[in-house]
Formats: C-alpha cells, structure tokens, sequence
C-alpha cells in the first residue's frame, strides 16, 4: 500500500461531505480529489516525473492540502519548508534535495523569488491562490487536464517525503519516509486513536510540520479538516467551538497559552476526543492541570521526524487513574509502545537493558526512515547495532511504559556527574512564576560545566533568582541545582515552537571550544 492508497480510501467514504475548511472556503471530497488527480497531470505536463521533489512554502490553507494529495498522487516527493524559516536556509534545504518545484502562496510569494534563485534543479513554481507571472492560480493551472491520473508504477519502498530534522541540536539534516514508512504511522494512528466517519480534525499548527503529518493520518478515514492561521489559543478555542473539532495536535506551548486564558474553563470542548500533545517536553503539573480543564481526551504519542509521530502511546483512559503518586508518574512518562515497533533500551556498548536502566531509546520498525539524503556518516551512526538510534536518553519501567530522561545531547557533565536537565526543568515548571525555561551546562573553570537555567516567566511576574535557586535546591538537592539562573525576555524557538539549546548554549559558549 501507498499513501495515495490510504488517501483515497479516505476520500470515497463520503464524497459530499466537507473535507476541507479555511478562511476562504471549504471543499467537498469528491472535489478535492478530482482536483488532485488534474493538479497531478498539470505537474507531469511541468515536465516533472515519479520521484520530483516539489516544495511547499505555503501557510495553513485548504489549497496547500489538495496540492500534496496530488504530489502523493503522482509519485512524487512532498518537501514542505517553513514559512518562517530563514529565506537563506529553506533555499539551502531545497538546493541540497534537488527541488524540481515550489509550490507558494500569496502570503509567502515576497520570499519565494529569494529563494528559489539559488536552486539550480528548479523547473517550476506557482502560486496557489492567485495568478503571478508565474502562471494562473492553482485550480486554473490545472483546469482541462484530465480526472483521472494513475501512476500504477509507485511502490511502497519509493520516497513518500523528506522532511528537514529542524536542527534544534546541530545542522537540519534531510529525513526521507518511504510510502511503507508513511502508511505504517497511518495504521498506526487509527489502531490506537479509532476516530469514526464524520470526525473533524483541527490544524492549527503549521502543515508543514506534525501538523501536516497528522492532517494525513486523519483524511485516511474520511471527515473534515479545518485549518487555521496560526495556533494562537483563542483562535484554538475558537475553531473547537465554532466547528465541533473532534481531534487536534498541539504543542505543549500552546496548551500553556490556553490553560492561562482567562476564559478557560467556560469554553465548550464536548465534541473532543483526543487533544494530542507531543513535540516537546511537557511540564507534569501543567498536564495535570490541563486534565480538570479538558477532562478524558488527553493524549500522548512520542516519536521524530525519522520514526514519524508514534513509536509510544498514552490513551485517555491511562491519563484518568485516581489521583496519587502512580498517576503523577505516569504523566511523565511518554506512553509504553505502539503496536508496530520494537522499542529498547540500550547501553553505548549496544547492550539491550532491563526495567528501570537508562540508556538510549532505539527502535526497529517499518516507521524508521529510509535514510539521512546524501549523509552516509549519520546513516551509519543512527543504525548502529541493527537498530535506529533516537538520541534520546530514556528507562522503562516494569508495566512497559517509557520515561524520556533527556536527549543525550542535552546531558551535563558537571565535576565528573551526569545531570539531565529535563529533569530541572520539570522543578522549575512546577513554579508558579515560570512560563518555560531551559536548562543547559555553561563553561565553569571548577566544574567543566555549570548548570545554568534561562527562564522566561509569566506575564507580570517579577522573579527573584534566589527565590528559585531555593525552590530547586529543596527538590534536587544542591548538585542539580542551577548554579546560575538567567531572566529573558523570551526563549529562542523554532518554527514550530521548540526551544533552541544549542542557540542558548552559543550564548554562553561563544569563542570557547563547546558541546553543542
């Protein structure tokens, strides 16, 4: 199976029902796919073929959807990059995977000439939504070509899409999921979320990231997917209300944003049955907190862009045991496996280790990827020992669930000691001054590496660094507690709202030799 397979199986369920809402308008299932198979003829009349990397550079909106159906359609390769990425770096991505095409949007069209000037593979672009000297809109581009289009020699082993790593720890690296790897997480989702016919599916996160991926996972079952600009939570709360949304993905910020809205508790969120959270760390107290607001519909997957979104699960049902301490516990953990993977521990040595060892989490699956593009060193590295390498450090407890203690880039070495910040990071949290926080190891002449925490507070709170060195101290003991605590005004992010480590490492470790 394909992933245009799963598409159109999804598609046929019900062809008149809405598939896809924005701002501008909504499409029927029956046209989405008839546009998808005419957008699919128009690229092969552009002179691409199975296998063309086409480039998506475009905001949330129902147009940007029906061009990827098409692009799976065709056998061909999805290369989405992000609107808010620097011009300089998504030409580099592009350059460096041989993009044929770039799809863009109004919105996105001052930077799209930028950069695509520097992608010598380019053969074509167009704008989705209005006409440019680049050609007609979209739906006019593709207009007269035929309804049907079968490409009956993609395979399953063929590359679905590549995605960039988003180098929140180093270099963003070219990710390549294969048809198989892409239908595996498709199965994967509904085996563990069984979402029934007529479910409305929320993406407010950027499509070009997890968002995107789990739009997919959704249409395979037919139903309704409402897009909106941005995740803002007012928005968020908005679109759950106004649209009867049954499913959403949102990152832990985001879920922060809301729980702090004023209105938080008198917004109606009946129609939910899984507020799917994952990409980043997550502070307990805050999930905690987020189950009395949104009740049974918390949860949680784990997984990376080379092993897409689901190698752990955490149901609703397993958010709800009766509060104590094997709930609190259980909410710091990242779910036990999913049904398809073979999930471990393991030593540096590549040793596989028991209940309750740390080591590094690795992986055997048809979810793994296919490969880093063009990157044999990192190929070999990720697979040692005849399994994938996440680089996250974790333990698994007796009942077979996973606990993240830190990614192995992140750890500290401070006097000879090995300190994972997660771990700090969860104290600090738990504080009532504290928005989100980092935790990283500084240059220190006595230790190697001092741990240092960069806070960003709430609004209109006014923090006394003391105050929170204490706080850690009375929980972590003195060795984990922050030597240094910085206030800024606002943590570095990624497009899509991680923390940058390794830019706040280069903080303090600039024009010295550093980890990083």
């Amino acid at each position: 199976m394909r992933v245009i397979d799963f598409l159109d199986h999804g598609l046929a369920r019900e062809p008149t029902r809405d598939c896809l809402r924005d701002k501008h308008g909504r499409f029927t299932h029956r046209e989405v796919t008839l546009a998808s198979h005419r957008i699919a003829h128009a690229l092969r009349a552009a002179g691409l073929a199975k296998g063309s990397p086409v480039a998506f550079f475009v905001p949330n909106c129902a147009l940007a959807v029906i061009a990827m159906i098409a692009v799976f359609r065709a056998g061909m390769i999805w290369l989405p990059v992000h609107p808010r990425n620097a011009t300089d770096e998504n030409a580099e991505f592009m350059a460096a995977n041989d993009c044929e095409f770039l799809f863009y949007h109004s919105r996105t069209a001052p930077d799209a000439e930028k950069m695509t000037a520097g992608v010598p593979s380019l053969k074509g672009r167009l704008c989705l939504d209005v006409e440019t000297a680049d050609g007609p809109a979209l739906l006019d581009w593709s207009s007269g070509y035929p309804d049907h289009y079968e490409d009956a020699s993609v395979e399953p082993n063929d590359i679905a899409w590549i995605k960039g790593t988003g180098g929140t720890t180093g270099r963003s690296k070219s990710v390549m999921i294969s048809n198989r790897s892409a239908t595996t997480l498709f199965t994967t989702f509904h085996w563990c979320m069984p979402i029934p016919s007529g479910h409305v599916h929320l993406a407010a996160a950027p499509i070009s990231h997890g968002a995107g991926t789990f739009s997919l996972c959704s249409l395979c079952n037919g139903g309704t997917i409402v897009l909106i600009d941005k995740a803002e939570p007012g928005a968020v709360l908005d679109a759950i209300e106004a649209h009867r949304v049954t499913t959403v993905f949102l990152p832990p910020t985001v879920v922060y944003g809301i729980l702090d809205r004023p209105d938080v508790r008198t917004r109606d969120y009946s129609s939910l049955r899984h507020l799917i959270y994952t990409s980043a760390p997550i502070s307990a107290d805050r999930l905690h907190e987020a189950l009395g607001v949104f009740g049974p519909v918390l949860t949680q997957i784990f997984g990376q862009t080379e092993a897409p979104a689901m190698l752990t699960y955490i149901s609703p049902e397993e958010h709800l045991l009766e509060d104590g301490p094997i709930l609190r516990r259980r909410l710091t953990s990242c779910g036990r496996k999913t049904p398809f993977v073979k999930l471990e521990i393991m030593d540096d040595d590549g040793k596989l280790l028991g209940p309750n060892e740390v080591g590094e989490i690795v992986v055997r699956s048809e979810l793994v990827m296919k490969g880093y593009r063009d990157n044999p060193e990192e190929n070999e590295r990720v697979s040692r020992f005849g399994w994938h390498h996440t680089g996250d450090v974790g333990t698994r407890d007796e009942d077979g669930y996973f606990y993240i203690v830190d990614r192995k880039k992140d750890m500290i070495i401070s006097g000879g000691f090995n300190i994972f910040p997660s771990e700090i990071e969860q104290v600090l949290w738990s504080h009532p001054w504290v928005l989100d926080c980092a935790v990283v190891g500084t240059p220190d002449a006595k230790w190697g590496e001092a741990v240092t925490a960069v806070i960003e507070l709430k609004s209109g709170a006014q923090a006394d660094t003391s105050v929170l060195q204490a706080f850690c101290r009375e929980r972590l003991g003195s060795m984990k507690t922050p030597k240094r605590i910085e206030i800024w005004p606002e943590l570095p992010r990624s497009s899509v709202g991680k923390v940058l480590k390794k830019d706040i490492r280069e903080h303090f470790w600039s024009g010295q030799a550093r980890r990083v």
